[in-house]
């Protein structure tokens, strides 16, 4: 007998971690992201080589105000006395070498410390130093925070991609034969005229959808709302090697897992299970479907959304799974053909 509540339950568990790694990966790239431009907007915060720590090791990476440098201290033998006097032999030497009209550079300050002879102002640099160093481990590395896109090879990417959504995937199959789901109820039939109408109709609505999907896309460029294409530049391959391994191994992962979960497992199995309509379920599984693609931008998240709802429709007329798998394959496929590939873009044609 089918134990339908605790297929759902674990289809509940996949869609929530599906969501939070989705989220968590969305947060990771938008913080690094900011770093970036933050390095962009301010240089001197960005790490430096040991060579230029080394020769100017009174400047820390750290947000501290210093007093200006003389043009001619690193010239002059006595540099480092001129900053740090060590005693009043040392300072008259300094002193007199600049001249009296040689105007002092230095910030003002009060009483020498007693214990190294050096200056209010330098003794509050250098604790500020020692207290940033302590507190971040090296004053030359700035905070690492979020995941630099630059520094992501397509094959980490890809692998990363494979690997999480293979693994849900086998999770919803093994949940389902656990429970004794009837392949009916996700839209599954072992048939050879299921496997020819699959293809057939599957085929046409994913270019049909494809159009409509590049055509939605350039309606809200065209109104200013951006289409973050991210994620999709960082799993574009860069070799035949590659693409195959995108095409024929990396997409069909991620149609079949996505319309598994989306449609079989959160419209075919409760509208079978506990009598729930298939439409009301397609509306909440859109929704997921959306929030589950939050990388691609608030416009990526609506057509996503609309895309999802349409796939859910075609789900529930047909029976099928096969067919929503095979257009859903065929959208991404497209995209990147098309996109990276022959590096067209809809958005800038049909504004031309």
């Amino acid at each position: 007998m089918p134990q339908w509540a605790t297929f759902v339950g674990l289809t509940g568990v996949v869609l929530v971690l599906l969501l939070v790694l989705s989220h968590l990966t969305q947060s990771a790239f938008s913080d690094g992201d900011a770093d970036a431009g933050a390095s962009a907007r301010h240089p001197a915060a960005t790490p430096r080589d040991d060579t230029a720590v080394g020769d100017d090791a009174d400047r820390a990476d750290i947000a501290v105000d210093l007093p200006p440098r003389r043009p001619d201290s690193d010239a002059s033998p006595h540099a480092d006395s001129d900053r740090y006097p060590t005693d009043g032999a040392d300072r008259d030497r300094s002193e007199s070498a600049r001249g009296d009209d040689s105007p002092d550079t230095r910030a003002p300050s009060s009483v020498a410390d007693p214990v190294d002879g050096r200056t209010g102002p330098d003794r509050r640099r250098d604790s500020s130093w020692s207290a940033a160093s302590t507190t971040t481990g090296d004053r030359r590395r700035p905070p690492e925070r979020g995941v630099d896109p630059g520094s992501l090879s397509t094959g980490m990417v890809l692998a990363n991609v494979a690997f999480s959504q293979g693994l849900f995937a086998l999770v919803l199959l093994g949940a389902a034969v656990y429970t004794a789901i009837p392949p009916s109820a996700l839209g599954v039939d072992f048939s050879l005229a299921y496997l020819e109408t699959g293809l057939v109709l599957g085929t046409v609505a994913g270019i049909a959808f494809y159009a409509a999907n590049e055509l939605s896309a350039a309606v809200a460029t065209r109104f200013g709302f951006d289409h973050e294409e991210q994620l999709r530049e960082l799993l574009s391959p860069d070799s035949i090697r590659g693409w195959l391994l995108l095409l024929l191994g990396v997409l069909p992962i991620i149609a079949g897992f996505e319309e598994l979960l989306f449609r079989a497992a959160l419209i075919g199995v409760p509208a079978a299970g506990f009598g729930i309509s298939p439409w009301l379920l397609a509306v909440g599984s859109s929704v997921a479907f959306a929030l589950g693609h939050g990388m691609q931008g608030s416009v990526g998240v609506v057509v996503t959304g609309l895309l999802g709802f349409v796939l859910a429709a075609v789900f529930i007329v047909t029976g099928s799974l096969l067919v929503v798998v095979v257009s859903h394959y065929l959208v991404n496929a497209l995209e990147f053909v098309v996109h990276e590939g022959l590096e067209f873009d809809w958005a800038e044609t049909l504004e031309g």
